[in-house]
């Protein structure tokens, strides 16, 4: 295998795998490897077999690799069979409803570096989002997960659950509003 430099896309280094060079795989696991076990655990709170699933994610990329469009984008994609291999998951454990859900309505912006009290702003609302998102149906937890702590914008959202951009800016609003109403009822109690 060629060395690979930092600068090439992640889209050049699936090409590169689509053309022989499996070594050139391992570079597409170590860029995205962290990311997809943070959705898992996002996702999947109290999955026993997460980290086994997060090798699924892998396993599936790598065979089907021929099937990626590298006019496409690869994190896209990767996290669309993340998604599916995810929501299996679920179904077979019967243990919670399927459904998909809007983050964007509930907080303005992503969680993103400002100065020093936005960051220390951001890091209070992670922890927040960190404690409460598991009670969340999963059509609205999955989107605050990917907007909030992944990064992605609508399009790459509905690229990934594969809903239209719209349905996305709902489901984040009804995720958002659901937790607003699941921490203000919280503050009446105590």
């Amino acid at each position: 295998m060629q060395p690979v430099p930092e600068e090439v896309t992640d889209e050049q280094i699936a090409s590169r795998v689509q053309q022989g060079d499996s070594e050139a795989f391992g570079l597409l696991v170590e860029r995205y490897g962290r990311k997809i076990a943070r959705y898992a655990k996002k996702f999947l709170f109290g999955y026993e077999d997460a980290e086994d699933l997060v090798q699924d994610v892998f396993v599936k990329a790598y065979v089907n690799i021929r099937s990626f469009d590298a006019g496409r984008k690869f994190s896209s994609w990767i996290y669309r069979i993340a998604h599916n291999e995810f929501i299996n998951a679920i179904k077979r454990k019967r243990r919670e409803p399927v459904p998909f859900f809007d983050p964007d309505a509930l907080f303005p912006h992503p969680l993103s570096s400002g100065g020093p009290e936005e960051d220390a702003d951001a890091e209070e609302l992670r922890s927040l989002l960190d404690r409460h998102i598991v009670m969340l149906d999963p059509k609205y937890r999955e989107p605050l997960v990917l907007y909030y702590f992944e990064q992605m914008d609508y399009r790459e959202i509905a690229d990934v659950l594969r809903i239209p951009v719209s349905t996305v800016g709902v489901r984040l609003l009804r995720g958002r509003e659901a937790l607003r109403k699941r921490l203000n009822d919280k503050k009446t109690y105590e």
